[in-house]
């Protein structure tokens, strides 16, 4: 696919816009060691959904109250750590060309804000005016909620939308809500047949409509 046309774009954060998958890695797999979860199981859960839906998941036994204070620790660990976090190729210029162009753009992340944001310029890309990130939403994903609520806010529908995603809980989020969704990267399960897809956006052009 060289290119596409829609009357919004929205994209996932985490390995759709930015490669942070040493940092995500190294502190998902030191936090299934000191919690007894076997981290391969515990990251392939993980990848696209909120912190505290997955600690939820792994560790039912735990309260509100306990679940918010392992995600405060692990949204503070990892803000601080931004090395070696960069963009998918081709992932800048194509904000910068739709931002440039005036074209309805949005980021919908299961990231807290704050997260998302120093992820965002660590790799040099830019930062939309609309992001949608974890504190934003009643439900993440696969919730198509963080997607419709984006498309909202840009003021267009969101069945007119594009939303360029990688992982299987965010593809299912993108193809609820009832946008065009594109896969990027190498995910394959029965949600993703018959979607476009994305190595990265080298040489691709994103046009509005």
């Amino acid at each position: 696919m060289e290119s596409i046309e829609a009357a919004g774009f929205l994209f996932d954060m985490d390995g759709t816009l930015v490669d942070s998958t040493p940092v995500v890695e190294a502190v998902w797999t030191s936090f299934g060691h000191r919690h007894g979860i076997d981290p391969a199981t515990l990251l392939a859960y993980a990848h696209g959904r909120q912190a505290v839906d997955t600690i939820a998941h792994f560790l039912p036994e735990l309260g509100e109250a306990e679940r918010g204070e392992l995600v405060a620790a692990l949204v503070a660990e990892e803000v601080t750590r931004t090395d070696g976090i960069v963009q998918i190729p081709g992932a800048v210029g194509l904000l910068e060309g739709l931002i440039a162009d005036g074209a309805p753009v949005a980021v919908v992340t299961s990231a807290p804000r704050e997260l998302a944001v120093a992820r965002l310029r660590a790799a040099g890309v830019p930062v939309p005016e609309v992001l949608v990130a974890a504190e934003d939403v009643t439900k993440g994903k696969p919730d198509p909620e963080g997607y419709r609520r984006a498309a909202e806010l840009l003021g267009v529908p969101v069945g007119e939308c594009v939303v360029f995603e990688d992982a299987e809980a965010g593809l299912a989020a993108a193809v609820a809500s009832g946008a065009r969704a594109v896969v990027v990267g190498g995910h394959a399960s029965p949600t993703t047949d018959g979607l476009a897809r994305l190595a990265d956006y080298t040489g691709f052009r994103a046009l509005l409509r």
